[in-house]
């Protein structure tokens, strides 16, 4: 196979069908290897994306794998920059290993398993099967690679099934009726669920090919396997999730939902057990290694693990609000008069701007064609972020719009005091709302010119449980409203109509990052508690998606080598 990148198609020549797409590249694939169009045998987009730096002028940027008639090494060779050929070696779940596990309730599992009385025991530990905590993206795919090496684990979700949990945010955006254990942030699929699925990620793993893959086979569009910016979408992502639980269930996992964490049981400083809590019932199961995979919003789990002893750092985080803009806007803002072609889409933005003295602000979790969703999870408090449908077809564009909150930022010295100010802003977010966790709104203008807004002007507000015009930066610590207001008007200069006055800031979103690291070494344990493994964002070691799911498939990986 030859992977050709650098294919630069016109818009021209392309009607947004992936037919198009693949008829350009074969031809243009034939004309940089110098070999008829007829010899391609096979041809696969690798990559896909957009190039408009000169707007007037934009093109699709394509990479595809071929195969090719004839001797490929020499055609390659022959071709020059660009051209490399490959062998595709894929990154793989691990293998089944040979290790006893003590029986569970799952007992009709138990068949799919080796046999503890054919199989001598490598270790006593080796006895207890791995319990999940979260199924967020990080906790799914842990769990779907500990069940594919037949160690099947135990996945505990505090939160709902797809189905009951979309029930519970559409009860919830309509009444103000907030399940504190089953909402926008907690419950089947993570925060990930509800915030579009973007897969975009700034790392390199070559975990990423099998994730997105995974997410392909269990329903996903086949897109995302190419385009440099992927997304799965909100309406989809629920039904994917699902046939991830199918799968490692198939694979002897025991899944359990509206189950939570509730104690973490130690002996001579290690992991023992844990205590579980399923619908008010307290249980106890005998667990030696335990994957913490909650996500940053379980706060009381890191309650639970500093009041352990378990040990946790500071990190940096992030607040700020949501900004909408009219999508059209933005499309002509990016793409000139080319905007609405077919093969472009809603367009999309990441900006970052440095100030003098240190602070930045930038754009997060960018939806084109999107909504903002009320995201609390707690009562008395409000807190937003933003999705997209599958086909980012809405009137709004959203972003969050945030700065960074740094541990010296912090008072004294709990480590837990950055989940004290996320919840503080949020509690002043509710007030200023009014109640019935109504969002606080601000024109941009206003906020630029620190006066209060009566009225919203051209852009509606999709936040789904409504907005009260007034401050929203009464809501956030100085530092944060002042670098928000330094960088918009810089912001401008990257993308024209981003300081528009008459766009919309919906707050406050503080649940962007977690303001907690648990602690983790070489090894991925925990440095103070052998047998906790702290995995993904909420543990402070991923930020979206995709590094969030490597993570979980990284420290699957660690784990099965103990059990080797």
């Amino acid at each position: 196979m030859i992977d050709v990148s650098g294919l630069r198609i016109p818009l021209a020549r392309l009607d947004g069908t992936l037919e198009a797409e693949l008829n350009a590249c074969r031809a243009a694939t034939a004309r940089k290897l110098h070999v008829r169009p007829s010899q391609i045998t096979g041809i696969e987009l690798r990559k896909r994306s957009v190039d408009a730096r000169k707007r007037n002028a934009i093109v699709i940027l394509f990479t595809a794998r071929v195969s090719i008639k004839g001797d490929e090494a020499s055609i390659a060779q022959r071709a020059g920059n660009g051209v490399r050929l490959v062998a595709d070696k894929p990154y793989g779940l691990p293998t089944r290993i040979n290790v006893p596990l003590a029986p569970t309730r799952a007992g009709a599992r138990a068949a799919n398993r080796p046999s503890a009385q054919n199989v001598e025991r490598p270790c006593a530990r080796a006895l207890e099967r791995p319990v999940v905590v979260g199924a967020g993206c990080a906790g799914l795919f842990c769990a779907l690679s500990l069940a594919s090496a037949g160690l099947a684990p135990l996945l505990v979700e505090r939160g709902d099934d797809a189905e009951r949990r979309t029930a519970a945010v559409n009860a919830f955006n309509a009444s103000s009726v907030l399940d504190p254990e089953s909402n926008i942030q907690f419950g089947l699929g993570g925060a990930g669920t509800f915030s579009d699925g973007k897969l975009g990620t700034g790392t390199k793993s070559p975990a990423h090919r099998l994730i997105l893959e995974t997410l392909v086979e269990a329903g996903a569009q086949q897109r995302i396997l190419w385009d440099a910016k992927p997304h799965v979408g909100s309406d989809v992502l629920p039904s994917v999730v699902t046939r991830i639980v199918e799968r490692i269930r198939e694979l002897g996992g025991e899944v359990r939902f509206r189950t939570r964490l509730v104690g973490l049981d130690l002996r001579e400083g290690r992991v023992a057990g844990i205590r579980l809590e399923t619908n008010g019932r307290e249980e106890r199961v005998a667990a030696h290694d335990v994957v913490l995979a909650c996500g940053h919003s379980a706060r009381d789990v890191f309650e639970l693990l500093r009041n352990t002893g378990v040990t946790l750092e500071r990190k940096t985080f992030a607040m700020g609000v949501r900004i909408e803009h009219l999508q059209a806007d933005v499309d002509r803002a990016l793409y000139g008069s080319s905007a609405g072609h077919p093969a472009l889409g809603a367009g999309s933005y990441k900006l970052a701007e440095h100030l003098p003295g240190g602070r930045s602000a930038f754009s997060f979790c960018m939806c084109p064609g999107g909504y903002v969703v009320a995201a609390a999870s707690e009562t008395g408090g409000v807190v937003t972020n933003g999705m997209s449908l599958a086909a980012r077809a809405g009137t709004n564009a959203n972003s969050g719009l945030l700065a960074n909150v740094f541990p010296e930022d912090l008072p004294g010295d709990d480590v837990l005091a950055g989940i004290d100010l996320q919840r503080a802003c949020e509690r002043k977010a509710f007030e200023a709302g009014g109640g019935s966790f109504v969002a606080p709104a601000q024109l941009v203008g206003d906020l630029l010119s620190n006066m209060p807004s009566s009225a919203g002007g051209r852009i509606a507000p999709t936040y789904p449980r409504g907005v009260a015009w007034g401050f929203v930066d009464k809501c956030l610590p100085d530092y944060i409203v002042h670098t928000l207001r330094a960088a918009i008007p810089r912001m401008e200069h990257k993308l024209r109509g981003f300081s528009a006055a008459d766009a919309v800031l919906t707050g406050v979103e503080t649940r962007s990052s977690s303001p907690v690291r648990v602690t983790r070494g070489d090894d991925l344990q925990s440095v103070s508690t052998p047998g906790l493994w702290p995995c993904g964002e909420g543990a402070g070691y991923a930020g979206g998606i995709m590094s969030a799911a490597t993570d979980g498939l990284r420290v699957a990986e660690a784990l099965v080598t103990t059990y080797a």
